[in-house]
């Protein structure tokens, strides 16, 4: 019979997608008034990946990933995605997001995203926030997975990733 154990402190991440990338950036100041300093930040990409967002956030999306310099513990995730959606509301208009935030976090063995929609590969977290594994590190390298999404699985975002993992590696 195994014992339960306290899992080690994870690096949390972000991904804002937005039209306007001074409104990422100030969503961005706004993640790190409450999560603390940047450890990384990517440069902005274009987000050509799917036609998702285009109609609430309008069409010339870019992304950029941040990573977070304070390790954060597992158990806190619920409340990082319930905070995150605050600060979307809060960079909305006329009820149309200007800026989507997709908080996750990484471990050295997995990339894990945070979601409001249940689905069969995502596991209830609490509050209404679930986690789905998008990324595992096999081999040197972080690989995707069936479900992963189209920009995760780019070599341009393994690469920030494996980057991000190496951070990480050195704070633990």
């Amino acid at each position: 019979m195994g014992s339960p154990s306290i899992p080690k402190k994870t690096k949390l991440i972000a991904g804002l997608i937005a039209s306007d990338p001074d409104c990422a950036e100030k969503a961005g100041a706004a993640l790190v008034k409450k999560f603390g300093p940047l450890d990384f930040e990517s440069a902005f990409m274009d987000f050509t990946a799917t036609s998702y967002y285009n109609e609430e956030l309008g069409l010339g999306l870019k992304k950029k990933i941040l990573s977070f310099a304070r390790l954060v513990s597992p158990e806190a995730m619920t409340g990082v995605k319930l905070t995150t959606n605050r600060i979307e509301k809060r960079f909305s208009r006329q009820g149309r997001r200007l800026v989507n935030i997709d908080p996750g976090y990484l471990e050295l063995s997995k990339l894990v995203l945070l979601t409001t929609k249940n689905y069969s590969h995502r596991i209830y977290l609490s509050k209404g926030i679930y986690g789905e594994i998008t990324l595992y590190y096999k081999k040197d390298t972080f690989r995707p997975l069936e479900w992963t999404y189209p920009d995760y699985r780019t070599v341009a975002y393994i690469d920030i990733f494996n980057k991000i993992r190496s951070i990480y590696k050195e704070q633990c």
